[in-house]
């Protein structure tokens, strides 16, 4: 078995003041970028992006529309991928691990690695099969800062969910457990928080709800970044009272700054806990 001391630096993921970790995370991030990009799966992820948003733009009626259409899928699809691609990418690697744990490698360096080196690749591969058909048109025209945040905010949810996929992959030694735990995540995110919400909200009508509603919304990235994509089309009107909310959330010097706050809080979270687990763990 594979074991390491876990390093007298501190625990943050990536070593920006240490020289020597900052080389051998590099090394390994071009090892991994090498790798991962070989995968069909981050070929056919790209290309599926792209032959989509050709579609939509032939055939939709045009950027804004285009856009609007490829909000819920971006939302659905990248969570579901970073989670799932994430765990498996850990589990196939423990050889690797154990591997380079028999050397002297630092075990964040090797833990931000491997992160990198996973989701840069799904990150790039969103951003070309997004941003090359709409580049080729000479841009999305009035939907241009639509297009700009969709963009940003896929990649945050891209290196968030990796992050909850490495935590969950670290924290499940059987890989069955690790997967299906990884699916009940995206669907919690995705699918079962917004009913949890409805419901919320239909045994609580009689109460005022500004305050819970935002809250509730800040602490799901996923929601969060809906209803930032929602309100850069301007359609709170269409959305009754809650748009209304949301509208004079993001709209004033506070909100947006809380919002993104909120999703580095998500990105750091479960990168820190999983760099903890990492460094603990007897491969």
């Amino acid at each position: 078995m594979a074991r390491n001391l876990k390093p007298r630096s501190s625990n943050l993921p990536f070593a920006i003041f240490n020289p020597i970790a900052m080389h051998t995370a590099a090394k390994i991030i071009k090892y991994e970028l090498h790798d991962v990009v070989r995968s069909k799966w981050v070929a056919f992820y790209g290309v599926f992006f792209l032959l989509l948003t050709e579609g939509l733009l032939r055939f939709g009626g045009g950027e804004a529309k285009a856009l609007l259409s490829l909000v819920n899928v971006v939302l659905m699809l990248i969570p579901l991928v970073g989670v799932l691609f994430g765990a498996m990418y850990l589990y196939n690697a423990r050889e690797f691990i154990e591997m380079l744990l028999a050397q002297p490698v630092d075990r964040r360096s090797l833990f931000s690695g491997m992160y990198l080196g996973l989701a840069l690749p799904l990150a790039l591969g969103f951003v070309v099969g997004v941003g090359v058909p709409f580049a080729v048109r000479g841009g999305a025209g009035a939907a241009g800062s639509a297009l700009a945040l969709l963009l940003a905010l896929g990649v945050g949810l891209t290196f968030i969910f990796v992050a909850l996929a490495f935590l969950l992959a670290l924290g499940f030694e059987d890989r069955v457990k690790g997967l299906g735990a990884a699916v009940l995540v995206w669907l919690g995110f995705t699918v079962l928080y917004d009913g949890g919400v409805l419901l919320f909200l239909s045994l609580f009508a009689d109460y005022p709800l500004e305050t819970p509603v935002l809250a509730l919304m800040l602490f799901n990235p996923v929601d969060l970044a809906r209803v930032a994509l929602l309100m850069s089309f301007d359609v709170a009107a269409l959305m009754g009272y809650t748009g209304a909310l949301f509208q004079r959330f993001f709209g004033g010097a506070l909100g947006p700054i809380v919002a993104a706050g909120m999703l580095l809080l998500w990105l750091a979270v479960p990168l820190w806990a999983g760099l903890r687990r990492f460094q603990q763990k007897d491969f």
